[in-house]
């Protein structure tokens, strides 16, 4: 997620549209797994858009699970080098239609990922699931418009899409230059306010929306056929958590979410797939310690500005990006934490 992302408040109106009532459906999701398949896509493929675009090549995708293809992230700014590809994405097949989970940073990453659908599956793009506000992971949907999927994002997408969209495209515009031409803001048609099961054909995705956490507009996905819990950015492995909604609540998520079983995770940034649920472990250490050093900060009276030089330093060796995004947790965390 790049740095410019945290520079914008938020506070994500809420949508009152409920999907589905909340129901329990047996045990949710992971256990530790292994990757039981690794089939990774390196081809190009010439595809014409209507934007006029005469080559688009294909995204390096690796089959995780049978169906569940994942392009994985790079551990970078946002930049025109990397065209905003910085977060794991990818699409789940199903027998009769395809889910995108997070279209990409771009409209040519969209566009790439959308190229790589095309090389494995002719069944119709029926999903785009967008998993919260971040660029890194949903300013690619618009490459998706053609196929007239349902755009499916949290209850509360919406408003921070409204608070911070244009915002954020400019900043993207400004960061990858032309390589950001024909990426737009596209918003949720479908909102998730518990609970959505999607059908892809003899294959059930269940989507959960989550309360403040990574952001307020966290979504969670689980394949009932695999056992595969997509958490996007409620977990990150290796690259530094990035505190954008609650440190107490994002704590408290990962206690449930950790509770679920699955064979296998994957993360909004890390490798495209992890044990579960100890590849968690590392990010409730950093958050806890970032919630604890910070509660002792502000009961020895350093102020805010300085607080990140005490706070959970420990950690710098353990996360990509610490000097970059750490100062900023320690900042929001304090907001939080100081009036309990």
């Amino acid at each position: 997620m790049p740095s410019w992302l945290l520079s914008c408040s938020h506070v994500g109106a809420p949508i009152a549209r409920q999907i589905e009532p909340l129901t329990r459906a047996g045990p949710f999701l992971f256990l530790a797994g292994i990757i039981r398949r690794s089939a990774v896509l390196t081809v190009a493929v010439v595809l014409g858009t209507t934007a006029g675009r005469a080559q688009t090549a294909a995204l390096p995708v690796t089959e995780i699970a049978s169906g569940i293809f994942v392009h994985n992230g790079v551990h970078e700014e946002a930049s025109e080098a990397n065209e905003d590809a910085i977060a794991n994405i990818g699409f789940i097949i199903g027998d009769d239609a395809v889910a995108v989970v997070d279209p990409g940073g771009s409209f040519e990453e969209g566009s790439a990922l959308r190229a790589t659908i095309r090389i494995r599956t002719d069944r119709p793009i029926r999903y785009v699931i967008l998993t919260h506000v971040h660029p890194d992971h949903i300013f690619g949907a618009a490459a998706f418009r053609d196929d007239r999927p349902d755009f499916v994002g949290h209850a509360k997408l919406p408003g921070a899409l409204a608070q911070r969209g244009d915002y954020y495209l400019r900043r993207l515009r400004s960061s990858l230059g032309d390589e950001a031409s024909g990426t737009e803001i596209v918003v949720p048609t479908v909102l998730v306010v518990d609970r959505l099961d999607l059908d892809l054909g003899h294959r059930r995705l269940t989507l959960r929306a989550h309360g403040p956490a990574h952001t307020d507009n966290d979504l969670t996905i689980f394949d009932q056929k695999t056992r595969t819990f997509w958490l996007a950015d409620l977990l990150f492995v290796d690259r530094i958590p990035v505190i954008d909604g609650s440190l107490v609540g994002w704590l408290e998520q990962l206690d449930e979410l950790t509770a679920i079983s699955a064979d296998r995770a994957v993360p909004g940034h890390g490798p495209v797939s992890v044990l579960w649920p100890a590849a968690a472990e590392p990010e409730r250490r950093y958050l806890a310690a970032v919630a604890r050093d910070t509660r002792s900060a502000i009961k020895a009276g350093i102020g805010i500005a300085n607080a990140y030089q005490h706070v959970a330093n420990s950690e710098r060796g353990n996360w990509l990006l610490f000097d970059e995004y750490h100062p900023r947790n320690v900042t929001a965390s304090y907001k939080e934490l100081e009036w309990e």
